[in-house]
């Protein structure tokens, strides 16, 4: 029992030592809550469009310089070819690869803030439409005061309920009054 609770250390990659630090260097190490609270962390990051928005920014930073150098590298050697001064045997980077991999990015960025965007939205909604949420502890003293009582929410429900049934039913009536007239216009 007492060895599973033991971390294990990390390995690392061998490398020139400092002889300032001298031959024996710290190992870094993480119990498995560490190492498993780093795994949710990161894969809530995953999840968080503004964050993996962040994260592609780099990516597409890079990407645009390759983009870039590629096109001049090109254009060089296109260059040369036209005045006679190199032949067309040497290969150059292609320029399309380069361009679509770019505009992968783009796309990736644009639903990433698409995606930022709907959550915004939702919770704006969300807040506007239920502005308190109904309190789920079952012991009184965990209650929040800006929380709304069972009661209090079954009336907003119910008045949820009332508008979209008013919504549906004008809806009903717009299209039978559309039918009417397609109806009538039919038989003239």
């Amino acid at each position: 029992m007492a060895s599973q609770q033991q971390p294990q250390p990390q390995q690392q990659q061998p490398g020139p030592v400092n002889p300032a630090v001298g031959a024996h260097q710290a190992v870094v190490l993480q119990t498995p809550q560490q190492q498993q609270q780093q795994q949710q962390l990161s894969q809530q990051q995953d999840f968080d469009p503004v964050h993996r928005f962040k994260m592609l920014i780099p990516q597409l930073k890079e990407s645009l310089q390759s983009v870039m150098s590629i096109a001049s590298q090109n254009f060089a050697h296109n260059t040369s070819i036209d005045n006679g001064i190199k032949s067309n045997d040497a290969t150059v980077q292609r320029f399309d690869k380069s361009l679509e991999e770019f505009y992968a990015l783009c796309d990736q960025l644009e639903l990433c803030l698409r995606l930022a965007h709907e959550c915004l939205s939702q919770s704006i909604d969300s807040a506007k439409h239920s502005p308190n949420l109904v309190p789920t502890a079952t012991k009184p003293d965990t209650v929040q005061t800006e929380s709304l009582s069972y009661s209090q929410y079954l009336s907003m429900i119910k008045s949820q309920i009332s508008c979209a049934k008013d919504i549906h039913n004008a809806l009903l009536e717009c299209s039978k009054k559309i039918a009417g007239k397609s109806q009538q216009q039919g038989i003239l």
